[in-house]
Formats: structure tokens, C-alpha cells, sequence
């Protein structure tokens, strides 16, 4: 089973930043496609960013132009750089993966346990 692992949350004042990092735990086939969803208390998880093999992004409207997501392939590592933090950004944010682990294996959705970003008025 693979295991997405996050890190890089926590609390910080309006207007602060914070890159968040999520790494496959083992050795991967391929990874189609990486991203980033947030869920706040009461609300559905959405999309914040993602971005596929070829680098192509695609934002959130309420992330565009504050959020900015990169992947390193060598290392099957996603990035979330945050900056310009609102109130409104306080979260949990979870990693996502769309991999194949083996050559022959079928693409699987994969998530990470979630880390809390926290931001102060």
C-alpha cells in the first residue's frame, strides 16, 4: 500500500506563508497526476491545485495567483508553496495522487492522512 506523507502545516498569522510537501512512500511505476484538496469544518473537500507528469497546473480560483504547485518527479514529491494566507485558507489539507505502483497495476487514487493549516486574524 503506499503511503502519502505530508508535512509542512501549522499556524500562522494573515498574510504568512507555508509550503506544504508530500512525498510517495516507496518506489513508484508512475505518477499521472498530483495535487492538493482542503477541507475546513462543516464543508466538502475541494480542490486547491493539482498538477499532471507534464507539469500542467490547474488552481482553485481562491488559490490562483497566492498558491503556486510544483512536483520534483525524481522524487515523487508534490509542494504546495503558500503565501498571502487568509483566515479563510484554515484547513486540513490532503494530499492526492493518481499512480500506478507496478508496470501492470491499474491507476489508484491515492490520499494522504491530511495536515492542519491554521491561519490567525
Amino acid at each position: 500500500q503506499v503511503q502519502l506523507v505530508e508535512s509542512g502545516g501549522g499556524l500562522v498569522q494573515t498574510g504568512g506563508s507555508l509550503r506544504l510537501s508530500c512525498t510517495a512512500s516507496e518506489s513508484i511505476f508512475s505518477i499521472n497526476s498530483m495535487g492538493w484538496y482542503r477541507q475546513a469544518p462543516g464543508k466538502q473537500r475541494e480542490l486547491v491545485a493539482d498538477i499532471d507528469s507534464g507539469g500542467t497546473t490547474n488552481y482553485a480560483d481562491s488559490a490562483r495567483g497566492r498558491f503556486t504547485i510544483s512536483r520534483d518527479n525524481a522524487k515523487n514529491t508534490v509542494y504546495l508553496q503558500m503565501n498571502g494566507l487568509k483566515p479563510e485558507d484554515t484547513a486540513v489539507y490532503y494530499c492526492n495522487a493518481l499512480l500506478k505502483k507496478y508496470k501492470i497495476s491499474p491507476i489508484w487514487n491515492y490520499w494522504g492522512q491530511g495536515t492542519q493549516v491554521t491561519v490567525s486574524s
